[in-house]
């Protein structure tokens, strides 16, 4: 991936991100409203930080049970590098990873598939805390359905790899062998994921999953809380989960506008207005896909400035 394209096409997002915010501001005057959050996002940011540290743990786990093991901080930041590109559709940005993991040892096709084993785990355990309270009945088959066939499709691949093989085969009898090593590449990273399918591996990994996500979701329930929002305690734990789902589902980078549309829908079936979940939407997207953008790209400048350290067989 080359880091400069990259970083302008993030640049490029934030824009849009940004104007729609200004556009949702002039609409519903939230900008005199903003000051609600001023105190809540350092708790909103320390919660993420403990949800990235379990996932890591999550990623730690299934590295080592692959047979490769990583110095642990340098792990950690290089995991958190993929953050930088999370809003991009499918998540499939946070794939940078591969270039940091690559130089401690870590194979392209291990990196493939512990992201992708990640993100199948993460959409069944946001399914699954979405579907403790069913306030819209039809979002919820709509994130159910988008999982289903998500999990589906990758289960089916991972399980007969012949296709891609003979579809990289076709490719290349047509000279087209840059798509072809890139089908290959997600051919191996898919075969890859059954090597975590044990029972012991899925436990632990669902297990952080929960713990990482069920931290998240707390989050947005407190923060309803501090707006002065009387929703149930389980019924506010659920709101983000779907939004997330039906953001995943929208394919839109990042689930960018989907995700906070949808958390202004939930609320106001509670009678919250569109002022104020418009301010708990800002809140809960910067301390999360916004806050974990910027980690990213802070953790992208250590990583290449670092890199002859790194590269040093110490690691």
């Amino acid at each position: 991936m080359k880091i400069g394209k990259a970083a302008i096409g993030f640049f490029l997002l934030t824009c849009f991100y940004l104007g729609l915010l200004l556009w949702v501001y002039a609409k519903n005057h939230v900008l005199t409203q903003i000051n609600l959050l001023v105190h809540a996002i350092p708790f909103l940011l320390g919660i993420s930080l403990v949800s990235y540290l379990l996932r890591y743990l999550r990623w730690y786990w299934i590295l080592a049970r692959s047979g490769y093991q990583v110095n642990w901080l340098y792990g950690f930041i290089a995991y958190l590098s993929g953050f930088a590109f999370t809003a991009t559709p499918g998540k499939v940005g946070e794939l940078i990873r591969i270039r940091y993991f690559s130089r401690v040892g870590v194979p392209a096709n291990i990196s493939f598939g512990a992201f992708i084993y990640e993100r199948a785990l993460d959409l069944i355990v946001v399914l699954l805390l979405a579907s403790l309270v069913i306030s819209r009945f039809d979002l919820l088959i709509l994130a159910l359905s988008f999982v289903v066939i998500f999990i589906s499709l990758l289960f089916g691949i991972a399980m007969n790899p012949r296709f891609l093989t003979q579809l990289s085969t076709f490719l290349n009898s047509y000279s087209w062998s840059r798509i072809a090593r890139l089908i290959m590449v997600v051919r191996d990273g898919l075969s890859s994921c059954r090597l975590w399918c044990k029972p012991l591996d899925l436990i632990i990994s669902i297990g952080y999953g929960v713990l990482a996500w069920s931290l998240t979701s707390y989050g947005f329930m407190w923060l309803l809380s501090d707006l002065g929002l009387s929703i149930q305690p389980l019924e506010a734990f659920t709101i983000y989960p779907l939004a997330m789902l039906a953001g995943a589902a929208s394919m839109l980078p990042g689930g960018v506008g989907s995700t906070e549309l949808t958390i202004i829908l939930l609320l106001g079936v509670y009678g919250v207005t569109v002022s104020i979940a418009t301010i708990a939407a800002i809140g809960i997207r910067f301390a999360t896909i916004w806050f974990a953008v910027l980690t990213g790209f802070i953790c992208i400048g250590i990583l290449e400035v670092w890199k002859p350290k790194l590269d040093s067989p110490n690691i």
